[in-house]
């Protein structure tokens, strides 16, 4: 096998000492798997050697493709970190730790081990950037195998690869493996636009050469009358970035008419200039379609003259015009540090690159958990970029829809703590004002600032202004401010007649921080005590939220599940009489369901089920037994329906209903855009016992159900 390897491995410019490595680690890493198989069927090695010979592909170091060949071993087999080190040295070692997979720890959620995976891989990026990159050549591997896993685990894997691998290729600049990444991605997240796709772009191939073939002979006469040597090639754009498109532009594939690219490379930056005015002489551009990425290079400091121009019989496509080195960092990205290391320039652009990954580690501190940080890291990610000017000319990359908050604060944290104003194209502008291409900003700062606005927070656009405005107030907000926020929060509860712990629970707080953008009470106790916040606006939202748990006055109370006028049975509180009884508005009882009371302070016994989350923590001396009494009668729930985007979810539950005799009461639904999911949410008049049960287990029959389930 390793014969497979040693033709990249010798042409890939590693010296004898370093290939004797590659070799030594080959070996040991075939004997540490031998016996293992991948769901292939395969020998589990094709793996790693498959993911070092992306690497080698890529022209990455000897260490990085050491590394490769052993990323799997110490959580695969019985090697130990000290054997690694004691055969290959540290520095491989700690590549090959920074690669290995989290233990098998319990989290409370798939998203939480998602974040929490996340954000130990970019730390150890930060560390050592071949961390990564080995991460993106694992991920490859794995995704152009992915067949052999089961329905489940496809479309696990492929989302979080569109999500967040894909977009760390692209933001790197391996274009290689984003492109792949998203193809692949694509054919599991939707197979039929990936076939609609292959069939159709398959199909026009021929004329598709032909057209091509007339364009790239057309600029070499160009290229020769001009006296420039330079290659000329056509390429038809990957999937991924055909279906966005019709997606975006509600386009079909024949209104799409820039299917095909032109690229032409030329030795020096004056000749791409010279080719780009001349190409525009021969074709007519397009308007709006001209970008110079080589005067303001995008954040992967990706470089291209790009226009998409008409023939004279109507037909248009794209030209992309760059130089050597730009073509070889636009398609190796970061990985061109190491494969065209004699270059000097190349350093600089390394260093510009890191340069994100630094930033992001100084902001992250100022968020509380994994899971945030992976949103904001999913935010920049996904973000296209807006290029602006400082009053000097330098040009700052922001995320869209950026802010002049943002601006102030990728120019410095200090400059966005202490900004006041800011002026755009030399005119006052409010903090608000979304920035566009090209605009010219100055931030306005005043030693007396006495910092940001926690109202900032719902302007801010990108993740590490948040995380630096959260940061300062984290600071500023110290114990004396947590507990004279709490202390003024139960004051004006009792105020206005309620107990504040009454008022503040986990379901409650969590509708509340997504209002008030705090991520703990701790934060929100500290933001009142230090007047960011106003103690109106956090218990004015809470006291709302409590008002929908309507008291019922009696010792046996009415069930008036959802307000449904036909339930006549109660709830008996075992060894208690003449209490005042409701229902809690958080879990919705209903009859059949294992339920507890619990003793509000000079309100009466509100009633949960026992699993409800908010008894978790509870005095267990403030719980009383209850128990369902009478005739229930009829009696109303919700559930929750998930599926596909097309999902035909309505008529799933309305024959299930329809068979069981149910009748649906109201239906709201919405489409998730963003997790390509349909929600709809129901309500429906149940005639007895069990009958919930029975509804769910019909409708969980249809393989267009992701999940159902009661709110």
């Amino acid at each position: 096998m390793y014969e497979e390897i040693v033709e990249s491995i010798e042409k890939g410019g590693y010296s004898a000492s370093e290939r004797e490595v590659l070799k030594k680690a080959f070996l040991f890493a075939q004997k540490a798997h031998e016996g293992q198989k991948r769901a292939s069927g395969e020998e589990y090695f094709t793996h790693p050697v498959a993911v070092a010979q992306i690497l080698v592909d890529l022209g990455m170091d000897y260490y990085t493709v050491a590394a490769a060949f052993l990323h799997d071993v110490i959580e695969d087999t019985p090697v130990s970190e000290g054997d690694i080190k004691e055969e290959f040295g540290e520095e491989i070692l700690e590549l090959v730790e920074g690669v290995t997979k989290l233990d098998k720890i319990e989290f409370k959620s798939q998203e939480e081990e998602q974040a929490e995976n996340f954000k130990k891989i970019f730390v150890s990026m930060a560390k050592d950037i071949r961390v990564i990159i080995i991460k993106l050549a694992d991920r490859l591997h794995n995704m152009r195998s992915l067949n052999f896993l089961s329905k489940e685990r496809q479309l696990r894997m492929a989302r979080e690869t569109l999500d967040i691998y894909a977009p760390i290729a692209g933001r790197l600049g391996i274009s290689q493996i984003k492109c792949e990444l998203e193809d692949l991605c694509l054919k599991y997240l939707d197979p039929e636009a990936y076939e609609y796709l292959t069939v159709n772009i398959n199909s026009q191939i021929s004329e598709r050469k032909e057209f091509v073939n007339f364009v790239v002979n057309e600029i070499k006469k160009i290229l020769k009358e001009s006296n420039i040597e330079g290659e000329v090639f056509g390429r038809t754009k990957h999937f991924y970035s055909i279906y966005k498109k019709m997606k975006r532009q509600n386009k079909t594939l024949d209104q799409i008419y820039d299917l095909t690219a032109v690229r032409i490379i030329v030795d020096t930056v004056d000749q791409c200039y010279e080719l780009f005015g001349k190409i525009h002489q021969e074709w007519k551009p397009i308007p709006g379609r001209i970008k110079d990425y080589i005067a303001t290079p995008k954040e992967n400091m990706y470089q291209s003259l790009h226009t998409t121009v008409v023939t004279n019989i109507g037909k248009i496509f794209e030209i992309q015009i760059r130089t050597k080195e730009m073509n070889r960092t636009a398609e190796f990205g970061i990985a061109a540090h190491w494969k065209y290391k004699e270059n000097k320039e190349n350093t600089d652009a390394f260093d510009k690159r890191l340069s994100w990954i630094r930033e992001v580690m100084e902001w992250q501190g100022g968020l509380n958990n994994s899971t945030e940080f992976l949103e904001s890291i999913k935010g920049d990610l996904y973000n296209n970029e807006v290029l602006v000017f400082t009053p000097k000319g330098e040009v700052i990359s922001l995320v869209k829809d950026a802010t002049p908050i943002d601006y102030a604060y990728k120019i410095h944290t200090e400059v966005g703590n202490k900004c006041v104003g800011a002026k755009v194209n030399g005119k006052m502008v409010p903090l608000n004002t979304t920035l566009q291409v090209g605009d010219v900003v100055e931030i306005i700062t005043s030693k007396l600032s006495k910092g940001p606005s926690w109202d900032w927070l719902r302007i801010a656009k990108s993740s590490g202004a948040k995380a630096k405005i959260k940061a300062f107030y984290k600071k500023a907000m110290q114990v004396d401010n947590e507990r004279v926020g709490k202390t003024m929060l139960e004051n004006e509860a009792r105020n206005r007649g309620y107990n504040f712990g009454d008022l503040l629970n986990p379901i409650s707080f969590e509708r509340l921080s997504q209002k008030l953008s705090v991520s703990t009470p701790e934060e929100m106790y500290a933001a009142v005590g230090c007047g960011a916040i106003t103690v109106n606006s956090v218990l004015l939202k809470l006291i709302d939220f409590h008002k929908k748990e309507t008291p019922i006055p009696d010792k046996i109370a009415d069930s008036k599940i959802k307000r449904s006028s036909e339930n006549v049975g109660g709830v008996k509180i075992k060894g208690m009489s003449g209490l005042l009884v409701r229902f809690a508005g958080c879990c919705n009882p209903v009859p059949g369901d294992d339920i507890v009371g619990f003793v509000s302070r000079g309100r009466g016994v509100t009633v949960h089920r026992r699993d409800c989350p908010n008894m978790k923590n509870e005095d267990p001396g403030r719980l009383l037994e209850a128990e369902w009494v009478g005739d229930q009668g009829s009696y109303s729930v919700s559930v929750r329906v998930v599926g596909g985007e097309d999902a035909p979810i309505l008529v799933c539950v309305s024959n299930a209903c329809t068979e069981l005799g149910l009748m649906i009461v109201s239906v709201n639904g919405r489409i998730d855009a963003k997790n390509h999911q349909s929600i709809v949410e129901f309500t429906i008049k149940l005639g007895k016992k069990g009958d919930l049960d029975l509804l769910i287990n019909k409708v969980e029959q249809n393989s267009c159900i992701t999940e159902i389930f009661r709110i």
